[in-house]
């Protein structure tokens, strides 16, 4: 008896062994085949997983998300030290005190927005999608490669011959009718368009740079080491610390004449290191030249998509003008004009419902931090471009407001924004517990857009992976050059009619050679102003007194030759957008700031770059440009202007549109094919 019972045990094994495997066997099957288009598996484990939101802070420097490791990119700081119990503490003197005069001009901001939120839908600042969209077809030879299984990064190519050199007189007749002028223009003045990014070397500049780029592919990725050799001084090699913070303790010594103010002390660190924008040219060449986002584990249609794009892109037939399209205003007016049809025809964005108001899905449509709140806003509202369909988007949307987060949750007076960075790493937490599509890139087909000065801290963790749309684009604070993309700081008075006031005088009625007014915040202005505050040719002011609708600081920009964007407390300022608004040629002293749309627009050729240490020689340089060459320069900031308004219906080549052909071009050309 006893050995049938051992029998009928050994048999009961059996079956119980040969059921888990069975059991074992089909998960195994059902991950194989499911993942990661559904969430079986989120499903199945939910209860091991905390997907609430907010959920607790995670300081690893990489983590394991569905079986695939996403580094969070922490390799930089952002002036901020993080005490012994974790708490992050600001380390920027009084930034929260002392606000850009700009923030003064903007302190009704909450009671604006909080009447917007109980006025109707259709006015509100931000609206949730609401709308089926119309998922157009993408382009029919794209369509019909994809069928026929061929290879679209080897696709068929359109053979032009390269982008030519650009003279002023070449192109002024064909694209623009100019106020009169005298003389013709030097050929040395149009800068190039860049090449394609096939070209297999990149052409010098039609004027001598200073300085030399030496990096490799993996340096611009990973955003470590960047090493710089100048000519004048061929011993001086620097490198970005593995922070990335390449921001000193010393402040720049400012020049007093006696009897002025003293000026307040450590307001603002100088950067160790500058990179300049002949730089930056070298560094977005290289990043587009060397995709470093994650592969997907395959092969989608979205993939094939994103690399015929490129494909196109970079073989784009060669043109010099198109609709009004002025060639010296951007790097390679081909390339981009082929990348704008591609994301008309093909760019699908899906927006996660995830978050909810005020910090998601609404914005401010006033202020200096309208940029995110304009954005938000259109694109919700947007039937061409946004999908509901996640397996058909190129790009995920995180719709949160900057500013909003920061009125929300900021404590204030404590100094710390550890909650608000907290706030959003539970976000991509939970967005990435949730749903498949962030880890199958780690979030490098991902993009937010945000304006406010603490959005690079805001970001950091897991979003450094993401594409980053920042008005802070400081190169020396995790910027990264070829991925994320600088976002145009606009100042809108009158949300209701956001072109209130544009335009300025012609050439000829523009007698200030030089405009600045402002708080003296930051370590640069009061330098500014103690070197030319006194100084006849040039108006350079302190806060100007207020005067209803601005008039008076309006009046300047519109009757100024050049408007001074000084840098404040951060490298970004409303001043460039408005410069251009108001047609005055903008000066930009702000070490270290990338220009807004920096991947498609050649700003050297509308706007002058001044070194912050070159601050002692600004009026001679500003003279030392001709008459002919200011009148070439504004000129080109009225053309350029088209690229930086809003409109409540976007049109073609708004800012609406630029900021997210921006996203998407940055999106194809970090892209790795399977």
């Amino acid at each position: 008896m006893y050995g049938s019972f051992r029998l009928l045990c050994q048999a009961e094994s059996r079956r119980l062994l040969l059921l888990m495997a069975m059991t074992l066997a089909l998960v195994l099957g059902v991950q194989y085949f499911e993942l990661p288009y559904t969430e079986v598996f989120t499903s199945l484990f939910g209860a091991g997983k905390n997907v609430s939101f907010p959920t607790g802070l995670s300081s690893s420097k990489s983590e394991m998300v569905d079986n695939m490791t996403c580094s969070n990119g922490l390799n930089y700081t952002h002036a901020v030290n993080v005490a012994a119990n974790g708490t992050e503490v600001l380390n920027i003197g009084n930034e929260t005190a002392q606000r850009n005069e700009y923030e003064e001009k903007d302190k009704n901001t909450k009671n604006v927005y909080a009447s917007e939120r109980n006025a109707d839908s259709n006015n509100s600042f931000g609206v949730l999608f609401n709308g089926a969209p119309s998922d157009n077809p993408i382009a029919p030879n794209l369509s019909s490669m994809l069928e026929n299984g061929d290879n679209v990064v080897n696709g068929p190519v359109v053979h032009a011959a390269p982008e030519q050199y650009f003279s002023s007189e070449q192109n002024v007749s064909k694209d623009y009718n100019p106020p009169s002028s005298s003389g013709s223009f030097s050929h040395a003045f149009a800068r190039p368009a860049s090449p394609p990014m096939n070209s297999p070397s990149i052409p010098p500049d039609t004027k001598s740079r200073s300085s030399m780029l030496s990096l490799n592919a993996s340096s611009v990725a990973k955003n470590t080491t960047v090493m710089l050799k100048r000519d004048k001084d061929p011993g001086f090699v620097n490198s970005i610390p593995p922070s990335g913070n390449v921001y000193s303790a010393k402040t720049v010594p400012v020049a007093r004449e006696k009897g002025s103010k003293k000026p307040k002390r450590h307001s603002k660190r100088a950067p160790d290191i500058v990179v300049s924008v002949s730089e930056m040219n070298d560094l977005l060449l290289q990043s587009h030249a060397s995709p470093h986002s994650v592969a997907p584990p395959w092969s989608s249609k979205v993939q094939q998509e994103v690399s015929f794009a490129k494909s196109q892109i970079g073989h784009a037939p060669f043109m010099t003008n198109d609709s009004g399209l002025y060639p010296s205003l951007y790097r390679n007016l081909s390339m981009f004009r082929r990348s704008y049809e591609l994301m008309e025809s093909m760019l699908k964005v899906y927006i996660y419902q995830e978050g909810e108001k005020p910090i998601f899905h609404e914005g401010i449509l006033e202020g200096i931090y309208a940029s995110e709140g304009w954005f938000i806003k259109l694109l919700e509202d947007n039937k061409k471009f946004v999908t509901k369909d996640p397996q058909k988007a190129h790009l995920f949307y995180l719709p949160f407001s900057s500013r909003l987060l920061e009125l929300t949750l900021y404590v204030p007076k404590s100094h710390s924004r550890s909650n608000l960075i907290k706030y959003m790493r539970n976000y991509v937490d939970m967005i990435a517990a949730k749903h498949p599509f962030w880890n199958r890139t780690c979030g490098a087909d991902h993009f937010l857009v945000a304006c406010h000065d603490w959005a690079p801290a805001e970001t950091r963790g897991l979003l450094l992976n993401s594409i980053r749309a920042l008005c802070n684009a400081d190169i020396g604070v995790g910027f990264t050059i070829g991925k994320d993309v600088s976002l145009p700081e606009t100042y809108v008075h009158s949300a209701k009619d956001p072109l209130k006031s544009q335009g300025g005088n012609p050439p000829s009625q523009r007698h200030i050679l030089a405009f600045f007014a402002g708080n003296m915040h930051g370590y640069v202005r009061p330098i500014l102003l103690n070197y030319w505050g006194k100084d006849p040719d040039m108006k350079i002011f302190g806060p100007m007194p207020h005067v209803k609708g601005n008039t008076n600081y309006i009046e300047h920009m519109k009757s100024s030759k050049f408007c001074i964007c000084a840098r404040g407390h951060e490298v970004n300022s409303p001043r460039v957008v408005e410069a251009i608004f108001y047609e005055c040629v903008p000066v930009i002293i702000s070490d270290n700031f990338v220009p807004p749309l920096f991947e498609v627009l050649n700003w050297e050729s509308f706007a002058v770059f001044v070194l912050e240490k070159d601050i002692p020689n600004l009026k001679n340089i500003l003279l030392s440009i001709s008459q002919d060459r200011y009148t070439e320069m504004h000129k080109r900031v009225k053309m350029v202007q088209r690229h930086f308004l809003w409109h409540a219906e976007p049109v073609k080549y708004d800012l609406f549109h630029m900021i997210l052909h921006s996203v998407w071009y940055n999106r194809v050309f970090q892209a790795r094919t399977a």
